[in-house]
């Protein structure tokens, strides 16, 4: 079996039916068009930075915030975002979250100065939180077979790796219009998601209680570190404000494992880290998301600060990682059903760490055309190992939990894109550019190395 069920392995081996029929396939297209808009919005800013600082003022801190303001809200809020669509069902909560997210998209859009831009991006990023499970849970109610959801599961996947791809080289060509173009193209792929809505069946609600003790640490837990560390990277560690930060960040951690531990219906069932396989899939999410998000934020910054390119050419920098991702994504499943799950995520993180050793190894005067190459083996690593991943967290926990399992998934995931940007910005804002950066590569490349161990050990017996 090689670590894997025959569902996992049966990803893309047809095209998925449900028994929806019509309905099916525009609950698959609105799903995957979701999933594409939530993590093109994570990565589509990145290029824009400068043009953003020029605009509208603030430091590396404000720029930090524009990026996490959205990756913190979407991961903070994805534990109870799946209760959320429990209880308004799925394609309502769906509906919501997509509503929220363009309206907020517009505001990004008019936003006059760099504080309306981050408290935008913070609503954006709710909306974003309350779509994505709702995007799963759409697909388990259309595609009811087992065979056929796992495929509507790859395709998913795809929307997500092609939009997370996609973000620099589309941020930057929409740059050179306007970089506000980068919020407002939201717009009209919203409204066709949204028509495509409008064709499938409501979902059914269920009554699902809310921890509103574990969303509120969860979210206090998450931003007073992504603030201590943002703000002391470019302020000072020692200020007050700073050390408050990680008190509060730390005491919210304390209750919100108790209140998860003691609560009839947590957001994340300690139980989860009762295995290893779970546990494996969660830490590689994270750890690939560190490096894909920030290595993406670093070379934003490198191409444009420190090679002198255009956000343009930026984008076009990116192009050929993005090309590698869309074909990696197709053929991820394939890997899956030859050599099993476990195999392909393990070694999509190794590939991605080796990618972020090699960039690290260049000198400051390499030739550009040779960090676009070794960009390649991050985001293919990333391609391969996504959909193994998740596949794998759904099929290692009962189908009850399997909601729960995406969320704390996702959360592990953008929470790591969000403590990347943290990190590798505090880093390079601290000293020189050129030896934050390496720093940063290695630290990323040390987790991933770290995380795939994880995977390497022998499955706790269910």
């Amino acid at each position: 079996m090689r670590g894997t069920t025959a569902a996992t392995r049966s990803l893309l081996s047809g095209p998925p039916s449900g028994r929806g029929g019509t309905s099916s396939t525009f609950a698959l297209l609105a799903s995957v068009i979701g999933f594409f808009v939530i993590t093109l919005d994570a990565l589509i800013v990145n290029v824009a930075l400068p043009t953003i600082g020029d605009d509208l003022g603030g430091g590396m801190a404000g720029l930090q915030w524009v990026v996490d303001g959205y990756t913190l809200m979407l991961a903070a809020l994805l534990l109870s975002a799946g209760a959320v669509s429990d209880r308004i069902g799925a394609r309502q909560a769906y509906g919501l979250g997509l509503a929220v997210f363009l309206v907020a998209s517009a505001a990004c859009g008019f936003a006059p100065s760099l504080p309306t831009l981050v408290a935008a991006r913070f609503v954006q990023g709710a909306g974003a939180a309350v779509m994505m499970p709702a995007t799963l849970a759409m697909l388990r109610e259309a595609f009811p077979d087992a065979g056929a959801r796992t495929r509507a599961l790859a395709l998913w996947a795809v929307g997500g790796s092609v939009g997370s791809a996609a973000g620099p080289v589309l941020g930057g060509a929409l740059n050179q219009v306007s970089w506000r173009w980068i919020f407002f193209i939201n717009v009209p792929v919203g409204i066709v998601a949204l028509l495509l809505l409008a064709r499938v069946a409501r979902s059914p609600r269920r009554s699902i209680p809310l921890d509103w003790i574990g969303q509120v640490t969860a979210v206090v837990a998450m931003g007073g570190l992504t603030y201590g560390l943002i703000e002391g990277g470019e302020y000072g560690f020692g200020r007050p404000e700073v050390l408050i930060a990680f008190a509060l960040a730390a005491v919210a951690l304390v209750v919100f494992v108790a209140d998860q531990a003691k609560s009839a219906h947590p957001m994340l069932p300690l139980s989860f880290f009762r295995s290893r396989i779970v546990v494996a899939c969660l830490t590689a999410g994270f750890a690939l998301n560190i490096g894909f998000y920030g290595l993406t934020f670093l070379l934003s910054l490198y191409f444009q600060d420190q090679r002198g390119l255009t956000a343009l050419q930026t984008g076009f920098a990116f192009l050929p990682m993005t090309l590698a991702t869309g074909v990696v994504s197709l053929v991820s499943a394939s890997a899956v059903r030859r050599f099993g799950a476990k195999p392909v995520m393990i070694g999509g993180q190794a590939l991605m760490a080796l990618g972020l050793l090699l960039l690290c190894a260049l000198s400051a005067s390499a030739p550009l055309g040779l960090v676009i190459i070794l960009m390649i083996p991050v985001s293919c690593g990333g391609a391969l190992a996504v959909p193994a991943m998740t596949g794998l967290t759904l099929e290692s926990v009962p189908a009850e939990q399997a909601g729960l399992a995406s969320g704390a998934l996702n959360t592990f995931r953008q929470f790591g894109g969000a403590l990347a940007v943290a990190i590798f910005g505090a880093l390079i804002a601290g000293g020189s550019f050129y030896s934050g950066m390496r720093v940063s590569l290695v630290l990323g490349a040390v987790l991933l190395a770290l995380t795939a161990g994880i995977g390497l050990l022998r499955p706790t017996r269910r």
